[in-house]
């Protein structure tokens, strides 16, 4: 089969038969298979162009609410730094700024999750699921149900998921897929309230929140995670307390 055959030319590195059975059950559903046909050469050209290894050794996803915009990170190996790849428009938002804490608030979870599901024939065109709730939103919201169902998804429509534009959630599926079968089981994604290096939107999260001092303690700690992955482009090692709230430990 034709797509087949393009899948084995652009992952031809994938030699384990457990990772190269992901790629092929991937390419049974249609969309991916097209996807692939239509894309996956043009990524490997942006790769080399960025100094990147094809396929995709790992990468890290960064969310940024009221900024409405989705990071792509890659790195070729263990021991290199990770390198800006791409960003994407975010098309939709739901919800207010500060964590998701229980089902139907429509807020978008804020902390640190990763890829749990990939959902090739969603009604969303593609579906990359979030592990929301993780440890710590159980821990915080223990005898409220927090909901979940949170995906990176395409259609442009929300009720509290990260949409982007369909072209784009085939490209990031495909680099998340990549990865994936490249043994990065869990593909870490980092949603912020805002970027704090931007000085309209520090200014605007002060604003909407001074009244609400643990919405802005919690995003005080996200921003350790993401000053140190400024610095540093490597990821934060993050744990969670018995009352559920992350510590950053670099």
């Amino acid at each position: 089969m034709k797509f087949f055959a393009a899948i084995v030319f652009f992952f031809f590195c994938l030699n384990a038969d457990a990772q190269k059975s992901f790629i092929e059950y991937q390419g049974n559903f249609p969309r991916v298979a097209d996807a692939m046909n239509r894309k996956a050469d043009t990524l490997k050209k942006q790769f080399e162009k960025a100094g990147l290894q094809w396929p995709a050794y790992q990468i890290l996803i960064r969310s940024f609410k009221y900024d409405s915009q989705l990071e792509v990170w890659v790195r070729n190996n263990q021991d290199e730094t990770f390198k800006l790849f791409k960003t994407y428009n975010i098309c939709a938002l739901a919800g207010s700024l500060g964590p998701k804490r229980q089902a139907g608030d429509y807020q978008v979870p804020e902390g640190f999750y990763y890829i749990n599901a990939f959902k090739p024939n969603s009604l969303y065109h593609m579906s990359l699921g979030i592990n929301y709730p993780n440890v710590s939103d159980e821990i915080i919201t223990k005898g409220i149900n927090p909901g979940g169902d949170i995906y990176i998804h395409g259609s442009c429509v929300t009720v509290g998921c990260i949409p982007i534009q369909d072209p784009q959630i085939e490209e990031l599926y495909i680099l998340a897929m990549s990865a994936k079968s490249n043994g990065q089981d869990f593909i870490p994604v980092h949603i912020f309230p805002i970027r704090y290096n931007n000085p309209k939107s520090v200014a605007y999260f002060d604003k909407v929140t001074k009244d609400e001092p643990d919405v802005q303690q919690f995003a005080a700690t996200l921003k350790k995670a993401y000053d140190y992955f400024e610095k540093e482009k490597k990821l934060p090692i993050i744990s969670i307390d018995p009352k559920g709230n992350y510590e950053i430990l670099n």
